[in-house]
């Protein structure tokens, strides 16, 4: 599964390609140029009508009891980051992928997977990072939410691996949507949302 992209740091750059709005409301802000679980990430999504660029934490938090007490100042629980939805059927993320005010495009500028140990020819060479040639904001589909604890998250989607990535991941991809399709996935049916559960052209990628 993706637990890693890189994405642009600038806001003016999303706001200006998706005329959005800023939701300044959001206190949340991204510091550097990648999202890992639990950090925030840029999330675009449709509010009354017009597209919305917000910041959210990476993941669908499920709690978990820690193994041994906790510490002063600690709570009493931690933290399971769901970030890849692929069952779509799934009762954590049907309810919100049926309300298309709660599906969202998740912006990004390369996705990485990890490298198998024997194609890694260095310590720090750990993973493998695609890329879209075809759209210079290319986006995850991608669905959101508020948490237990009042934030708000969001996670995207998963599926088959397209024939560029199969042979270093051959487990799943994100769904990565064409430029045409952002507003069928923000509008569209369920039927829309399994459609588009589908891999990206692989024509239209690299790996490094």
């Amino acid at each position: 599964m993706c637990n890693l992209y890189n994405l642009k740091v600038s806001r003016a750059e999303y706001l200006d390609y998706f005329k959005a709005t800023d939701d300044f409301r959001n206190e949340l802000t991204v510091e550097k140029d990648y999202a890992a679980p639990g950090k925030p990430g840029y999330v675009i999504r449709e509010q009354d009508g017009a597209r919305v660029l917000s910041t959210m934490k990476w993941g669908f938090p499920t709690r978990k009891e820690r193994k041994r007490p906790a510490r002063e100042g600690e709570m009493p629980y931690l933290y399971d980051w769901w970030t890849n939805c692929r069952n779509l059927g799934n009762n954590m993320w049907k309810p919100w992928l049926l309300k298309p005010e709660h599906r969202c495009l998740v912006p990004f500028s390369r996705f990485a997977e990890p490298k198998a140990a024997a194609d890694r020819s260095g310590p720090g060479d750990l993973n493998w990072w695609f890329t879209v040639g075809d759209q210079p904001e290319p986006c995850f589909a991608g669905v959101w939410k508020v948490d237990q604890d009042h934030d708000r998250v969001y996670a995207f989607c998963t599926t088959e691996p397209n024939p560029l990535v199969a042979p270093k991941h051959p487990k799943a991809m994100p769904v990565i949507l064409l430029r045409e399709d952002h507003d069928r996935w923000l509008h569209g049916s369920m039927a829309d949302v399994l459609e588009l559960q589908a891999g990206y052209p692989s024509q239209l990628m690299t790996v490094a």
